[in-house]
């Protein structure tokens, strides 16, 4: 099996939730990973089985290339097996951590010119030791607002790695 996997990630949580989810699929399996802020190439997705989306929230939004590569490419994904999961701090909290209940995929699935059915939302990581000294302190007063963990000494992985199985388990049994 072939698959494409485009992510869109500030620190790398999202591509390593992504390589987990590839490494959970079934048999023989070749992914090419294409970061979405980056991609300047155009993208042949019928060379691919299957598609794997990520993306991360950076300051309560998605990233502008995302609503672009979705509006650009919405017929080739509409032809090929696709799954989005977003990634998020909020995620962290059981009343957040579904596309159903954020905040940031409802938005995503009501502005987004088109999105495949099968979707997820995890929690990232509190990565304080990579964040520049104003992004700490932004991301520590969020944190501070939310409930969450304002020690900069450490930094905090969230994802619900099970959660992240079970997604990869729908995503192996997808089909157009």
């Amino acid at each position: 099996m072939k698959l494409l996997v485009l992510y869109s990630s500030c620190e790398g949580q999202t591509l390593k939730i992504a390589k987990h989810i590839v490494s959970q699929q079934a048999g023989e399996v070749a992914a090419d990973y294409i970061q979405i802020d980056s991609n300047q190439q155009s993208l042949d997705l019928t060379a691919y089985d299957k598609v794997l989306i990520g993306a991360s929230i950076r300051y309560g939004k998605f990233r502008p290339q995302l609503y672009s590569l979705l509006a650009e490419y919405q017929n080739q994904l509409a032809n090929v097996p696709v799954a989005f999961f977003g990634v998020c701090l909020t995620a962290r909290k059981p009343e957040k951590n579904t596309p159903e209940t954020s905040v940031y995929m409802k938005k995503l699935n009501l502005n987004a010119a088109w999105m495949p059915k099968l979707q997820a939302v995890f929690a990232g990581a509190l990565l304080y030791s990579k964040y520049t000294w104003w992004q700490a302190l932004l991301i520590q007063f969020i944190m501070k607002m939310t409930g969450g963990s304002t020690d900069r000494s450490q930094d905090l992985e969230l994802t619900d790695w099970a959660k992240v199985d079970e997604f990869a388990t729908q995503f192996a049994k997808l089909d157009k």
